[in-house]
């Protein structure tokens, strides 16, 4: 087991951590982009006119209703051949899109329909009265979000970021399905090559919990620090 795992040739622990960093790498890509779409839906599905609402609805209903295996294959093939269909008709020449940035576009959908639903609860539990006075004393839309609500929400809408962030680091495993070299691809590649399935999938299974742990770690350290003067909860 020690010579399989080694982390030089023969063994195969070198790679197993380079497609621990792939992993990562699209999660963290992937959670970024989920964030924004997320942030834009919460604040579109509150404020937005009724045309903005009804598709932001159709959106976040389609994407939470259709497996992530399902859409990571029609957004990953359909849409990247529609892409280049397009450039063709239009007189360019193909494009091949990376796997690390297809990773992160299609996952990064996915997790813009769920974000939009957290941060949309997480601005809807913004105590009023202090909306209302913010705008009695002349703040702007912008300046509003920027200095009271979105502080105010982050402490609310942390615990179901980590359920997403964790979502995002476990859903780039789906990923092996397009040949994409993250930790779940690179783990069949070498029980494939050694026939030693047990040990690398276990080893595989080691580096998402140490990866879960730690992410649990941090993010509850950073509720904590947002909850820094709030009236503690008790059950």
């Amino acid at each position: 087991m020690a010579e399989l795992l080694a982390y030089s040739p023969p063994g195969w622990g070198g790679n197993l951590l380079a497609g621990l960093v792939n992993s990562v790498m699209i999660a963290v890509g992937a959670f970024a982009l989920g964030l924004g779409i997320g942030t834009a839906g919460a604040f579109g599905k509150l404020y937005g006119g009724p045309v903005t609402r009804d598709l932001l609805a159709v959106y976040t209903t389609v994407v939470r209703a259709v497996p992530e295996l399902v859409l990571i294959l029609i957004l990953y093939y359909a849409v990247t051949d529609a892409v280049n269909q397009t450039l063709v008709a239009m007189g360019y020449a193909r494009i091949q899109i990376s796997g690390l940035a297809a990773g992160i576009a299609v996952l990064g959908v996915v997790q813009g329909a769920y974000a939009t639903e957290v941060l949309r609860g997480a601005i809807q539990s913004v105590p009023a009265g202090q909306i209302e006075a913010a705008r009695a004393m002349g703040m702007s839309p912008g300046l509003l979000a920027r200095r009271v609500t979105l502080p105010l929400m982050l402490s609310n809408a942390l615990p179901g970021l980590g359920n997403l962030w964790l979502v995002a680091t476990k859903d780039t495993a789906l990923l092996a399905v397009v040949g994409f070299a993250e930790l779940t691809q690179v783990t069949r590649q070498a029980a494939g090559t050694t026939k030693a399935y047990f040990t690398f999938f276990m080893a595989a299974g080691l580096l998402y919990l140490i990866l879960s742990i730690g992410s649990g770690w941090l993010f509850a350290l950073m509720e904590r620090r947002a909850r820094r003067g709030q009236p503690e909860m008790r059950g």
